[in-house]
C-alpha cells in the first residue's frame, strides 16, 4: 500500500500547488500567512474529525516530540508560500521537491541498506527528471524574460531573491523528510496516528497565531473569500494523510516518489495556466514517470 499512498499524496499536492499560486498575490506581503491560516485550521479540522471517527487518544506531548520534524515542514512551506508570489509554479516546484534527492541520500548515508538494480535506477529516473524540469523551466522562462520587453507581472520575475525560495524549502524540506524517515521508519520513534496529528495541531497553532498576527495588524482576512487558499489547504491535508503511512513503510523509497508531484504541478499548471510543453518536458515526465513505475514494482522483480 505504501505506493500507492505515496502516488496520492503526489496528485494530492500537484494539485495543491496549483491552487497555491493561484492564491498568491504579488501585491500582498501577507499573502503567505493567510495560506498558512487556511491550511492549519483545515489541518486542525482534520485532526479533531480522524480522532474521533477512529476513537483514538491524543497526547499533547507527542506535539513536542514531534516538533522537530513540524518546525521543518512549516517553515519549508511558509518560505514555499513567500515564494510562490514572485516565481512560476513551474519553476518553483520542481526545484522546491529536489527535496526528495537529498532526503533519498542522507537516508542512504545514515542508513545504509541493500537496494536493487531496479530500486537504483527508478531512484535516479526520478531525481534525475525532478532536476532536469527544473533546469528546463529555468531556461525557457529566461528566454522568454530576454525577449519580453513588455513589464512583467512581479509573481512571474526571476531573480537571485526570487530563486532563493524554493532552494531554500528544498534544503529545509529535505532535512525534515530525512527526520521523519528516522522518526516513522528508521527508528519508529512515534506511530503514524500520532505524528499525524502532531504535525497537524501545530500547524493549527501556527495558524492560530497567523490569524492574531493579522489582527493586529489591521490585515483584512475573510475565510469564505479565500476559495483558492481553501482548495489548497484540503488537497495539502490529504496528501499529508497519505504521505505519513508512506514514509513509515519505505522511507528512502518513498520520498523520490513524493518528490516527482512537481511533474503534477506542472501539467497542472500547463492545463489551468495555459501554458505549453515542449518535447523536452514531455521526455522528462516520460522519464519520471517509468522511474516511479519501476520503483512500484522494484519488490516484485
Amino acid at each position: 500500500m505504501w505506493f500507492i499512498f505515496s502516488i496520492l499524496t503526489a496528485l494530492s499536492w500537484g494539485g495543491a500547488d496549483l491552487f497555491y499560486k493561484k492564491g498568491s498575490d504579488s501585491n500582498d506581503k501577507y499573502s503567505h500567512l493567510k495560506i498558512v491560516i487556511m491550511v492549519g485550521l483545515v489541518m486542525g479540522i482534520h485532526a479533531t474529525g480522524y480522532m474521533m471517527i477512529k476513537g483514538i487518544s491524543f497526547d499533547p506531548f507527542d506535539m513536542i516530540k514531534y516538533l522537530p520534524v513540524s518546525a521543518l515542514y512549516i517553515l519549508s512551506m511558509t518560505i514555499g508560500y513567500i515564494g510562490l508570489r514572485y516565481i512560476e509554479l513551474s519553476i518553483a516546484s520542481p526545484v522546491q521537491n529536489s527535496s526528495g534527492a537529498v532526503t533519498a541520500i542522507l537516508l542512504f548515508i545514515f542508513f545504509p541498506r541493500e537496494l536493487s538494480v531496479y530500486h537504483i535506477i527508478g531512484i535516479t529516473a526520478v531525481t534525475f527528471g525532478v532536476i532536469a524540469l527544473a533546469v528546463l523551466e529555468r531556461q525557457a522562462q529566461m528566454r522568454a524574460l530576454s525577449l519580453e520587453r513588455e513589464k512583467i507581472d512581479k509573481k512571474y520575475q526571476i531573480g537571485i531573491l526570487a530563486i532563493t525560495f524554493p532552494i531554500l524549502y528544498a534544503l529545509i524540506d529535505g532535512l525534515g523528510t530525512f527526520a521523519d524517515g528516522i522518526y516513522l521508519d528508521e527508528l519508529s520513534l512515534i506511530s503514524e496516528d500520532a505524528a499525524l496529528l502532531a504535525y497537524e495541531y501545530t500547524f493549527l497553532i501556527c495558524a492560530v497565531i497567523s490569524f492574531i498576527y493579522l489582527s493586529i495588524k489591521k490585515v483584512p482576512f475573510h475565510i469564505f473569500k479565500e476559495r483558492d487558499k481553501g482548495i489548497a489547504a484540503v488537497l495539502e491535508t490529504t496528501g499529508q494523510f497519505f504521505y505519513v503511512f508512506a514514509m513509515a513503510k519505505n522511507a528512502l523509497i518513498v520520498a523520490p516518489i513524493i518528490a516527482s508531484y512537481s511533474i503534477f504541478s506542472v501539467i497542472l499548471s500547463r492545463i489551468f495556466i495555459k501554458e505549453k510543453l515542449t518535447r523536452k518536458h514531455y521526455l522528462v515526465i516520460a522519464i519520471v514517470m517509468l522511474g516511479i513505475a519501476l520503483l512500484g514494482v522494484a519488490d516484485e522483480l
